[in-house]
């Protein structure tokens, strides 16, 4: 199993915990492909803190997430579990 594999697995367990009281349509299993706005109705806000739990629960340090968020320099549209993984896989030494 890849870093990012595991880093997936703890991201989909963090979002079921983030996610359990909200009123969303999503149905099905997450995986890497589940996008935060499209499928879990998340907003602006809910990405932020969200942000702040992996830095506190999975990661223990601040990364770049500017990275993630921004792209040519303006605000990705969406982000799938699979890119965040990605993304802490790359930037997380281990």
């Amino acid at each position: 199993m890849s870093n990012a594999d595991i880093y997936a697995r703890k991201l989909i367990a963090l979002l079921k915990d983030f996610t359990q009281d909200w009123d969303h349509e999503f149905e099905g299993e997450m995986d890497r492909s589940t996008k935060l706005l499209g499928d879990l109705s998340f907003e602006s806000i809910d990405i932020i803190q969200l942000i702040v739990a992996i830095q506190e629960d999975i990661v223990g340090a601040k990364l770049p997430f500017e990275k993630l968020l921004m792209k040519d320099g303006r605000y990705v549209d969406d982000l799938s579990v699979g890119q965040i993984a990605d993304f802490l896989a790359a930037n997380i030494g281990g």
